[in-house]
C-alpha cells in the first residue's frame, strides 16, 4: 500500500482589491476588500486544487483553467474544486487526507474556520476528521503583514489505485 501513497502540495496568493467579496474555502468572509483575481480569487481553493492535482501528477489550476480564458473570468473557485474531485473519482485517487493554513493579517479567520471546515468537506465529499484548517498571520511581516493580500497552503495524500506503480 505505501507504494500507493501520494503527496501533494500547492500554495497561492492574491492581493487585496477593493470592490470585491472575499471568498476563502468557499465561504463569503465580511470584509471590506476581496482578492484581486481572474476568478473569485478563492485563494483557499486554488491551493487545494493544486495540492490534489499535483498529487495526481495532473499539472496545475493554471493548466486546466487559465487565467487567460475568458470563460472564467469571475467564476467560483467551488467550480474548479468539483472538477478536481471529479478527475479524483474518474481516476479512482482517493483523497486520504487534506491540510490547509490561510495566512492573513486580516481579516482574522479563526471566528470562519468551523464553516470553511463544513464547506470544504462538503465540496470534497469528505468526513470532518480529514480535513484540517488553520489560520496564522505573518506577525507584519512581508506582504501579509502589511495587510496587502493573503496565501494559502494546502498539503494532501492520497492514495493511488492499484493499477498505478
Amino acid at each position: 500500500m505505501w507504494n500507493r501513497l501520494r503527496i501533494g502540495s500547492g500554495i497561492d496568493a492574491h492581493a487585496f482589491e477593493e470592490g470585491r467579496e472575499l471568498w476563502i474555502g468557499g465561504v463569503q468572509i465580511p470584509f471590506k476588500k476581496g482578492l484581486a483575481g481572474h476568478s473569485d480569487a478563492d485563494v483557499l481553493i486554488h491551493a487545494v486544487v493544486d495540492a490534489i492535482l499535483g498529487a495526481m501528477g495532473g499539472g496545475d489550476i493554471g493548466t486546466h483553467f487559465p487565467s487567460s480564458d475568458p470563460k472564467w473570468a469571475g467564476v467560483s473557485s467551488t467550480e474548479f474544486l468539483s472538477w478536481t474531485r471529479n478527475e479524483l473519482q474518474r481516476s479512482s485517487y482517493e483523497l486520504i487526507s487534506l491540510d490547509v493554513v490561510v495566512i492573513a493579517q486580516e481579516p482574522k479567520l479563526a471566528l470562519h474556520i468551523p464553516q470553511i471546515r463544513e464547506r470544504m468537506c462538503e465540496l470534497l465529499g469528505l468526513s470532518l476528521s480529514r480535513l484540517s484548517v488553520k489560520a496564522t498571520t505573518t506577525d507584519f511581516l512581508g506582504f501579509v503583514g502589511r495587510k496587502e493580500g493573503i496565501v494559502a497552503q494546502a498539503h494532501c495524500l492520497l492514495l493511488a489505485p492499484e493499477s498505478r506503480d
